[in-house]
């Protein structure tokens, strides 16, 4: 334990000496140059996951918070520990007060609880765990701000220049950024560096404490061949994502920071991994045949950036048991302001489908604001993220929702 403990020591000493050095040339700048605005920035790329090469870009090396896209680089570390035999997946990871104190979304770990390695592992890659992040980085690297220090030198040793971290999770600091151009990087290296453990990207859901928890990526269910990997939001850095898909045996690797809403990221991701596929001279994927209520029907014209005026998804029928959940936002006097209400719903939700369904109230018309089609877990995770912001909700089962229209 004392020699552990003296390696682990000198790990740290070794890539503090670096940071220093790195910060004695200027390149660790927290305030690099760039306008401010959050989520108004915006940057997307598209790349051959085999070669690297860009085969579309926006503003790719606009600087953007990255959100939950950081834990990518919290995974990487946690493979590379794994595949040098330094941890387990059956390694207990502990739970501190200060992991525990994280903000969600969450597992909801208590101090002096702990969880394993793979359990961790999974909380990252489905619900986005921002105190399981934690957890891995007191366990990898003695506490969070040193182990933030060693994801920044790992950034810079792949290639990534211009990409700063400040905390394993992601969660907002003005002094954390990272440009669409260095998450492709951090993507392909993950895959590449990685192949035995890619497959936990494309985890729908694990069950932790008898819950099941749901990965919060659509795309794994609306594109063909998409497998992982990782979406991200806050206020300031807008709707992130980084997808992964594989077709006819070609790979790609997209990234879009600084997305509006979920719907509008994922309808730029589609648009971006068939504009890939085209200039590679690869089939586009055929889309599922099954629908995915408001989602689908915007992907199958996906270079649309923004939400049809006059789209209102059917109140329907042949939903799956276990999606029949729905979070009302409001009842409003008029289409267009239940619709704004949907929406905004939908930016902070990291679950559902936009739904405005016709309605009655005190005789007059009416319109409510729904997102639907979730499972009750995630239905009651959504109002509460809602009501965290302010925000009006309640949760319904199917027929309730039907019973009172």
């Amino acid at each position: 334990m004392a020699a552990k403990a003296r390696r682990d020591t000198s790990l740290f000493a070794r890539a503090l000496a670096v940071v220093l050095l790195l910060a004695g040339a200027g390149l660790t700048n927290s305030r690099p140059a760039v306008a401010q605005g959050g989520a108004t920035q915006f940057g997307s790329i598209v790349v051959d996951a085999r070669t690297g090469q860009v085969l579309n870009a926006d503003n790719p090396d606009t600087l953007c918070h990255p959100a939950s896209l950081a834990k990518l680089m919290t995974l990487y570390l946690t493979f590379e520990a794994l595949r040098d035999r330094r941890i387990t997946l059956d390694t207990i990871v502990p739970v501190s007060l200060h992991a525990a104190s994280m903000e969600p979304t969450k597992l909801g770990l208590t101090p002096g609880e702990s969880l394993t390695v793979e359990q961790a592992i999974l909380g990252l890659v489905t619900r986005s765990a921002n105190d399981a992040a934690a957890a891995l980085a007191e366990l990898l690297g003695g506490s969070e701000d040193r182990f933030a220090q060693i994801m920044t030198l790992r950034a810079r040793a792949l290639g990534m220049d211009h990409t700063f971290f400040t905390n394993a999770s992601g969660l907002p600091d003005p002094d954390e950024w990272t440009t669409a151009r260095d998450m492709a990087v951090l993507a392909r290296r993950l895959q590449i560096d990685f192949p035995e453990d890619y497959h936990y990207f494309s985890a729908s859901s694990f069950v932790f404490h008898r819950q099941v928890i749901y990965n919060h990526d659509e795309m794994l269910k609306i594109y063909p061949g998409a497998d992982g990997m990782k979406t991200g939001f806050t206020d300031a850095s807008g709707h992130n994502l980084v997808t992964s898909a594989v077709n006819n045996g070609v790979r790609l690797v997209g990234v879009v920071l600084g997305a509006p809403s979920n719907l509008q990221r994922d309808v730029r991701m589609t648009a971006l991994l068939n504009e890939g596929y085209t200039a590679l001279n690869v089939p586009i994927p055929r889309p599922p045949t099954t629908t995915l209520a408001s989602r689908l029907s915007f992907i199958g014209t996906a270079h649309a950036e923004t939400v049809p005026r006059n789209h209102v998804a059917p109140a329907g029928h042949g939903v799956p048991a276990d999606k029949a959940w729905t979070v009302q936002v409001g009842s409003f006097g008029s289409q267009k302001a239940a619709r704004n209400a949907a929406v905004a719903a939908l930016r902070i939700a990291d679950h559902g489908d936009l739904q405005i369904e016709g309605a009655s109230r005190k005789r007059h018309a009416a319109w409510r604001a729904q997102l639907t089609r979730m499972s009750e877990a995630e239905a009651r995770r959504t109002c509460l993220d809602l009501k965290r912001h302010h925000r009006r909700c309640i949760v319904l089962r199917d027929e309730q929702r039907l019973a009172s229209r």
